[in-house]
């Protein structure tokens, strides 16, 4: 494989690092409700 291939290769998994990265932080930070039924009753809470 020539150098020019390598550097395709290393760009393109670079890319995919940080698109997964930038995917997981989004999903972990996303606004959302929680609901829980227990004995105390029900308790809605919302991270958003």
């Amino acid at each position: 494989m020539n150098r020019n291939g390598l550097y395709a290769v290393i760009a393109i998994l670079l890319v995919a690092v940080v698109a997964f990265a930038i995917y997981t932080y989004q999903q972990q930070n996303r606004p959302g409700v929680e609901v829980r039924l227990d004995e105390q009753g029900i308790s809605i809470d919302g991270n958003g």
